[in-house]
């Protein structure tokens, strides 16, 4: 996607240096910044603290993460304690298992010395795989949008959080279909809701403005009302885990605007690459829903008045504070799912018209 009208993915791999640069998404809107990732802590602090986030994109950089830990050291015990490090900093996103597990498995019956080669190639074909997974997501998703959105004026999407080119290497997952609909000269308009309180909605606005599509940031609470004038076509979010039966764990929000788009009678979709499945997951109620800091509520970070990029506190730290930082939507509020591989009903029997080989899981 673009930067400023040139071509930027989120991670890109220094192979020489055995190092990646990574978009710093802590400084998003305000400020982009690169930021150089050498090392196993490097990845570890990029991940929990958000400057990369977006289950896809979560994977890939753990993935390069445990390469770079296996170039420091790469005997059992220090993979055992890479892998395990890594698994602990994000609990609900599964593609950063799913990734984890893959390089683990390519290099576990390796000698030592020859580990973090091939883990930086597994790393490397992971984030590959990862852009032509949503590129197809993207041609998916433009056949069923086409389907519910009249042809004869612009398309009003609503989408949730980030599911764009920031929360994978590239095209996104949610917003695939919206910039594959861009690209063919379709008009379209998003309502991006803030989804506080990472804000992580002020991310897709700034990525919709660098691709130059027309958008409005709007506050969470403004969702239902929209969706009952009748100003969304149809509402389309990622996802951070899929349970075997179609419950979506994704940012904390998206149940409630899965509520009112069923209220409204407008289509509900999700979005998401096979790794956000979790076919050993039975269920929503089995998703680990991450519970973040207080202090993301209490603190509000912006430009001041002096053009500075900075925090303000809006709530005392007295105060007691839950921040669940993820929500379940049952299946029963999902229209479709939507894939590399198509278009399904949310239920397992659905996944398994598209992933026919995970019937025995």
């Amino acid at each position: 996607m673009q930067v400023l009208g040139k071509p930027m993915r989120t991670i890109r791999p220094l192979t020489d240096e055995g190092a990646v640069e990574i978009i710093d998404q802590t400084a998003l809107p305000h400020a982009f910044r690169l930021l150089r990732l050498s090392s196993l802590d490097d990845a570890l602090r990029a991940i929990v603290d958000m400057q990369v986030r977006g289950a896809p994109l979560i994977g890939v950089t753990a993935a390069y993460g445990l390469a770079m830990a296996l170039a420091e050291r790469a005997d059992d015990a220090h993979l055992d304690a890479a892998h395990a490090a890594l698994a602990a900093t994000r609990p609900t996103a599964v593609n950063l298992h799913w990734a984890l597990r893959r390089v683990y498995q390519r290099v576990h019956g390796l000698a030592p010395a020859a580990r973090a080669a091939a883990a930086w190639r597994e790393a490397a074909a992971i984030a590959e795989e990862d852009v032509e997974q949503c590129r197809r997501i993207g041609e998916h998703g433009l056949r069923l949008l086409r389907a519910c959105c009249p042809p004869a004026r612009r398309w009003r999407l609503m989408t949730h959080c980030n599911a764009g080119w920031l929360a994978t290497v590239d095209h996104g997952t949610a917003l695939a279909p919206i910039y594959a609909a861009f690209a063919e000269g379709i008009e379209v308009h998003v309502w991006v809701s803030e989804t506080r309180p990472r804000n992580q909605g002020l991310l897709t606005a700034w990525e919709l403005g660098q691709q130059g599509i027309a958008h409005t940031l709007i506050a969470d609470n403004a969702a239902g009302l929209l969706l009952a004038r009748g100003e969304v076509d149809a509402v389309i979010v990622g996802a951070d885990r899929i349970a075997a039966n179609g419950d979506v764990a994704n940012k904390i929000g998206t149940y409630l605007k899965a509520l009112a788009a069923a209220a409204a009678q407008v289509p509900f979709y999700v979005a998401a690459p096979r790794s956000t499945i979790d076919f050993s997951c039975p269920d929503g109620a089995a998703i680990p829903l991450e519970e973040r800091s207080g202090d993301e509520l209490r603190w509000l970070h912006g430009r001041t008045g002096a053009d500075a990029v900075g925090c303000l506190r809006q709530i005392d730290a007295s105060v007691p504070v839950a921040n669940p930082a993820f929500d379940v939507t049952p299946a029963a509020c999902v229209s479709t799912l939507i894939s590399e591989r198509g278009c399904c009903p949310a239920t397992r029997a659905g996944l398994l018209t598209l992933y026919p080989e995970e019937a025995h899981v």
